[in-house]
C-alpha cells in the first residue's frame, strides 16, 4: 500500500450483502482509473465474504473478537475475517467504545490479535465533547494510544484514525486547526512512546463529505479519511476519492 492516501468507508449497520456487492461492483467501475489512493470498504460482517478486491480496493471488518474461537455468541474471529479476504479491521470505533462499552484493555487485545493474524488494524481514537471542553483532548489521545498499543512491538502496519466523538454523524466537523493539533499530538505521542522512526498513517473521521474533503485533506498531517455516512452514497464517496486524487496530483 505504501504511503498513498487512504479513503476508508465504514458502512456501519447498513447495506444487505446484495446491496453491498452491487455498490462495490459499481464503485470499482467508477474509480477504475484511480492509482494512487488506497480505497478501503468496510461492510457489515454479512457482506464481508467474497473474493479479494483488486488494488487499489481493499475490504475491512468493522470489529473482531480477540480469541481465535470459542463460546462467544455473536462474535467473529480474525481468522474468519481473513478467510473473507479482508485485509483490515477497524478497532475501537467510538460507537464500540461508547455504545457497547468497550474498554481500552479490550481494544488492546483486539489490536494484538489482528496483528498476530496478519491483518492491519485501524485503531480509532478521539475525545468526547465534554473532554474537549475540559481541555482533555491531548490526554485522551495519549491514553488511548498508550493503552490500545500496549505490548505491541511492530508498528508499520498500524493505521490510526482520529475521530472526535462529537463530530461523528452529527454534521459537525472539527475546525482545521483542531484537526492539525490532534494529528500532531498523535505523532508526538507515538514518538514519545515508541521512538522517532515510526511511519504510521493518521486518518481523520468526523462528518467528512464531498463539500469539505478538499480543505480537510490539505490539513498537514492528514493522510486520508475514515468516512461514515458519506461512504454509503456512491456519488459522495466517489467524489471524495477523486477530490483527494486531484489534490495529490498537484
Amino acid at each position: 500500500m505504501g504511503n498513498n492516501p487512504i479513503i476508508a468507508g465504514n458502512w456501519k449497520m447498513n447495506k444487505t450483502p446484495s446491496e453491498g456487492n452491487a455498490f462495490i461492483s459499481e464503485i470499482m467501475v467508477r474509480l477504475a482509473e484511480i492509482k494512487n489512493i488506497n480505497i478501503i470498504l468496510s461492510p457489515p460482517f454479512t457482506g464481508l465474504y467474497g473474493p479479494s478486491l483488486d488494488y487499489p480496493f481493499f475490504k475491512a471488518a468493522q470489529n473482531c473478537h480477540w480469541e481465535e474461537e470459542g463460546a462467544y455468541t455473536g462474535e467473529i474471529s480474525v481468522s474468519m475475517i481473513k478467510d473473507c479476504n479482508a485485509k483490515f479491521v477497524i478497532i475501537g470505533h467510538s460507537e464500540r467504545r461508547h455504545v457497547f462499552g468497550e474498554l481500552d484493555e479490550h481494544i488492546n487485545l483486539k489490536v494484538s490479535s489482528v496483528m498476530s493474524g496478519g491483518l492491519q488494524p485501524i485503531l480509532c481514537i478521539g475525545e468526547t465533547l465534554e473532554q474537549r471542553q475540559q481541555n482533555k483532548t491531548n490526554l485522551v489521545i495519549k491514553s488511548q494510544i498508550e493503552k490500545g498499543l500496549k505490548g505491541i512491538r511492530y508498528f508499520e502496519n498500524i493505521i490510526i484514525a482520529y475521530e472526535p466523538v462529537w463530530a461523528i454523524g452529527s454534521g459537525l466537523t472539527a475546525e482545521e486547526n483542531q484537526i492539525y493539533d490532534a494529528h500532531d499530538r498523535v505523532r508526538i505521542t507515538l514518538r514519545e512512546l515508541y521512538g522517532e522512526n515510526l511511519n504510521i498513517q493518521v486518518l481523520y473521521g468526523g462528518s467528512v463529505n464531498s463539500k469539505n474533503a478538499d480543505s480537510l485533506i490539505q490539513v498537514s498531517g492528514v493522510d486520508g479519511f475514515l468516512i461514515g455516512g458519506a461512504s454509503l452514497d456512491i456519488e459522495s464517496f466517489t467524489s471524495i476519492v477523486k477530490i483527494v486524487e486531484k489534490i495529490q496530483g498537484k
